[in-house]
């Protein structure tokens, strides 16, 4: 290590112990509150290690572990062994040891990550299309390429820029390839193998239209690839396109063997019975005396209708969650003034009265931290009581909450949130809505069938799949909700048997409460 390399890990270090510590004295009576505060933190090992797991997470998600993997691996395992200190009880000072030193590794990581970004853009953006593409099944060939480019991002940690500038080029080619092999021999071979399908089904003759449209957009797809391999937007845009139609037709041919064979009457009225069943869920009107472009408008304006009223009741709580807030910075602003005029008529001067409220707020924070305890053990119970034993798992991990999901179920290799998910998932928001303005971490995990490139991507999407579910859902807004995939590093069970693996398999929801400003 050189001789710039070792006084920034030493500078990185000092700056961490200082924080921890709180010896920065502040010379204004405004900072006695973060003093207050960070002194609350120091006395309490779980919200160090709470903290430091959090931002282990957020690195991860930061893509930290390949920007700058020697760094990262070694801040991962110094918060291990925070971890270990705290659940055996060790000292503080251990703790605190470990915590200092995770943080300086992952301070220095962060550095040299943003040198890996600016050096390797593009290469990043290959990897990120080819991964997106779904190359990760191409095990040996992606796990190839995928060492490569470990080997840039290390270069650059051994300060042997040369190397990573020098290499790059090659690094992204061999993506594009993969990409490229990727949509066409996996996205392509699935939509050919659909259509296969459809044919054996006499989808030719059954369904000639939508065999038409199918095959049309296939061919296009196939051509359009050949010709412009880097027109990568346009190119995920018309597969995706290709695999809707093919599964589309899929089912259209399967429906119109089924129809085949009824008579006219069974026809509309099966159909009559989807339209109501939708309308009667919604509280619609029943209009199954009307034509069926009226029925579907009613079907349609109900939906509007709850859309425009949801809408309504998210800006009115906004609204009101800015009202309550001012009012309260209005109430702190009346007994600031009056806890000064108190102090005045009581003769005290202005150190004693400094003394006095930081003793004040250092009681507060006690008492904020029990009752916030009090309130997360009774939120706890309630959660607990929203889920049935094969649903989940709720229990708490110190001041955090984790919702197992035993019950999702996702189709064998995709990130498809299938309709049997829903009332599981509609448990989870109402636990969500539980607490005050969450912050929620969804967590992907996998057995170790498959690589473990494969497993982490998979990962990485149904956990976004479960993100994207809330957002859409206005469970919580984007920026309060993460999604991280850790493949098949974190197993509950044995892998060698098909119980262990289908424990491992799963879906994790952890719950932060809010931090309440002291």
């Amino acid at each position: 290590m050189n001789d710039h390399r070792r006084i920034s890990l030493w500078a990185a270090v000092l700056i961490v112990g200082v924080a921890l510590t709180g010896c920065v004295q502040s010379q204004t009576a405004g900072s006695s509150a973060a003093i207050g505060q960070n002194k609350a933190v120091m006395e309490n090992p779980v919200e160090l290690v709470n903290q430091l797991s959090s931002d282990i997470s957020e690195a991860r998600m930061a893509q930290l572990n390949v920007l700058a993997p020697d760094g990262f691996k070694k801040a991962e395992s110094a918060f291990f062994s925070a971890q270990k200190d705290l659940e055996k009880g060790n000292e503080i000072a251990d703790i605190r040891k470990a915590v200092m030193e995770s943080r300086a590794h992952l301070q220095q990581a962060e550095e040299i990550a943003k040198i890996s970004r600016t050096t390797l853009t593009d290469t990043l953006k290959a990897r990120d299309m080819a991964r997106s593409a779904g190359a990760a099944k191409f095990e040996n060939e992606y796990r190839r390429v995928e060492n490569d480019f470990l080997d840039l991002t290390r270069a650059i940690e051994r300060d042997n820029l040369s190397y990573a500038q020098n290499n790059r080029n090659k690094v992204i080619e061999r993506y594009r390839e993969l990409e490229v092999r990727a949509i066409k021999e996996a996205t392509i071979g699935e939509v050919r193998a659909l259509i296969a399908r459809a044919e054996a089904a006499d989808a030719r003759k059954i369904a000639p239209l939508s065999y038409g449209q199918a095959v049309d957009q296939l061919n296009a797809t196939d051509a359009f690839i050949s010709a412009n391999p880097y027109a990568k937007e346009e190119m995920h845009a018309m597969a995706r396109e290709a695999l809707f139609q093919a599964n589309r037709l899929v089912v259209i041919t399967g429906q119109s063997n089924r129809i085949k064979t009824m008579k006219p009457e069974a026809i509309v009225l099966l159909l009559e019975k989807h339209l109501h069943t939708i309308s009667a869920a919604l509280g619609a009107q029943d209009m199954r005396d009307q034509e069926y472009p009226t029925q579907l408008d009613n079907i349609i304006g109900s939906v509007n209708s709850l859309k425009s009223d949801r809408t309504f009741m998210s800006e009115k709580n906004q609204a009101l969650q800015a009202e309550m807030e001012t009012l309260k910075a209005e109430d702190q602003a009346r007994i600031d003034a009056l806890n000064v005029r108190v102090a005045t008529l009581e003769g005290k001067t202005r150190e004693d009265q400094m003394a006095k409220e930081r003793m004040a707020r250092e009681r507060m924070a006690v008492e904020q931290r029990l009752a916030a305890e009090r309130k997360f053990n009774q939120l706890y119970a309630a959660v607990q009581d929203y889920f049935e034993s094969d649903e989940a798992e709720v229990y708490k991990q110190e001041n955090q909450l984790v919702i197992r999901l035993k019950a999702m179920r996702f189709p064998v290799g995709k990130s498809i949130i299938m309709p049997e998910n829903y009332a599981l998932l509609s448990k989870v928001q109402k636990a969500i809505r539980t607490f005050d303005d969450p912050r929620v971490i969804v967590e992907g995990h996998t057995d170790t069938t498959g690589s473990d490139e494969v497993n982490m991507l998979l990962s990485q999407q149904r956990a976004e799949a479960v993100r994207e579910y809330m957002i859409a859902n206005q469970t919580l807004p984007p920026d309060s909700v993460s999604a991280i995939g850790y493949g098949s590093e974190r197993p509950l069970a044995s892998n060698a048997t098909s119980a262990g693996r289908a424990i491992n398999r799963r879906i994790d929801i952890l719950i932060i409460p809010a931090a309440k400003p002291i």
